[in-house]
């Protein structure tokens, strides 16, 4: 008869089996598995370290490469915007440190800056929509002038584009008689804030886009109105382009929108790394490009068409021969 004593045997000698079996097992397996372990670690080390040296290589022929464009900048632009006059417009949320950095662009390549129109946190913000939209009625046209679609931006920007830019050379330099009292109302209605003399209109339009895509649950809104900024910009004048920084071309930034809107696309450029010496000269061929009536998506996005437009100016289009001319 199995007795109680047999039980304690048993269950001692099944532990001392399973004890027995782990150091055997450890001591086998131990050494083999710790080396092989110690391999793909060596190896993970190693292609980091591989990665790592790549970036570093990739920053500094990078940063060399901007740093010789930097220093040779006021030669490349020199001359490429002489005779026209630019009106900077600056979105919430644009960095203040390219303020001083574009002024100097501008003015070496020759370009008269009008102005600076800086729109406000009020001027997108969802509730002055409305005050928006009445004041433009206000200040504007009469309302049959704007398409029966217009959203309240549309009709801003409209409005703020005849008061600043033109597409008539002759009037550049001069205020829009039709346009008197806009600026005023828009800077009065604290939606905007003035430099210089924006109302002495200008060739050509200059958008500054925010450092970083807008957040929130009116982010969209918000981003639509800047577009609709620079496409009524681009409509009144010579061309516009809008700049940035490489998080601005985001999925949710401003400049991505503006290359995602077929329409918007087709007629403002855009670039999307003015921080750089090499994007700030994409700025100004840019802008000359508009001049011909060309427009281009720039930068290193993955949406960007290419780094930069072409150093040469685009020719001027052969005129037709009148129809039965003969030489």
């Amino acid at each position: 008869m199995i007795d109680f004593r047999y039980h304690i045997v048993s269950i001692v000698a099944i532990f001392l089996a399973l004890a027995i079996g782990i150091v055997l097992g450890s001591t086998v397996l131990n050494a083999p598995l710790v080396a092989s372990t110690e391999k793909v670690t060596a190896q993970l080390r190693g292609n980091n370290a591989e990665l790592q040296d790549r970036i570093v290589l990739a920053q500094t022929r990078g940063g060399a490469s901007d740093t010789f464009v930097a220093e040779r900048l006021p030669q490349l632009v020199q001359g490429a915007l002489a005779g026209e006059r630019v009106v900077v417009v600056e979105a919430p949320g644009a960095d203040g440190k390219l303020r001083e950095p574009v002024d100097k662009l501008l003015a070496d390549a020759g370009a008269t800056i009008s102005g600076r129109v800086t729109l406000t946190e009020k001027y997108l913000t969802t509730g002055p929509a409305t005050a928006v939209d009445q004041l433009t009625t206000a200040v504007g046209p009469t309302p049959s002038i704007f398409p029966s679609d217009a959203t309240p931006y549309d009709k801003a920007a409209a409005v703020l584009a005849g008061a600043i830019v033109t597409t008539d050379r002759t009037q550049a330099g001069k205020e829009n008689p039709a346009a008197v009292g806009v600026l005023d109302g828009f800077e009065r209605d604290g939606l905007v804030s003035l430099e210089g003399e924006p109302g002495k209109r200008a060739t050509l339009a200059l958008v500054m886009a925010p450092a970083a895509a807008y957040e929130g649950k009116e982010a969209e809104a918000q981003t639509a109105a800047v577009v609709a900024l620079a496409a009524g910009l681009d409509a009144a004048s010579e061309g516009a382009v809008v700049a940035g920084v490489v998080p601005t071309s985001t999925a949710a930034g401003v400049i991505a929108a503006v290359r995602a809107d077929a329409e918007a696309s087709s007629d403002v450029s855009t670039v999307d790394n003015a921080d750089m010496a090499f994007g700030k000269a994409a700025v100004v061929y840019a802008l000359r490009e508009q001049v011909a009536g060309d427009a281009g998506q720039y930068g290193l996005a993955s949406d960007a068409a290419a780094i930069g437009p072409s150093p040469e100016p685009t020719p001027p289009p052969t005129p037709t021969p009148a129809a039965g001319a003969g030489g």
